[in-house]
């Protein structure tokens, strides 16, 4: 039952989030910006281990792994309008993009020490 909840309660924001941004594409930037995913995947995590280290080292992993994924939007954005691609070529580019400097974020973080 609790996943249930948890996955209703996730399902519902990000549909909202689309349907928001059907009306707005601020608004909706503005919403999906938002950390919800991560701060609903904090208390849950939580809620189920009672593990503040857990929760911590999750916090710091997303911290440190957010920045790669701000790749995408801008490659995404220019493939679209500056390359003019299809939506599944520029969306599946710029995911492979991401995931690269993913790989790079990694071998740096653990290159300086951070545990990840």
């Amino acid at each position: 039952m609790p996943f249930l909840i948890k996955t209703l309660i996730s399902a519902v924001l990000i549909a909202g989030i689309s349907e928001v941004a059907k009306r707005s594409t601020f608004l909706g930037g503005l919403l999906a910006s938002l950390p919800l995913t991560t701060f609903l995947a904090l208390i849950w995590l939580y809620v189920d281990t009672r593990d503040v280290n857990k929760v911590a080292g999750l916090s710091m992993s997303v911290f440190w792994l957010v920045l790669p994924s701000l790749v995408l939007f801008p490659c995404l954005a220019v493939l679209l309008t500056e390359a003019r691609w299809p939506f599944a070529g520029a969306i599946a580019a710029s995911t492979a993009v991401m995931f690269v400097v993913y790989g790079l974020m990694i071998v740096f973080l653990r290159r300086v020490g951070v545990s990840v």
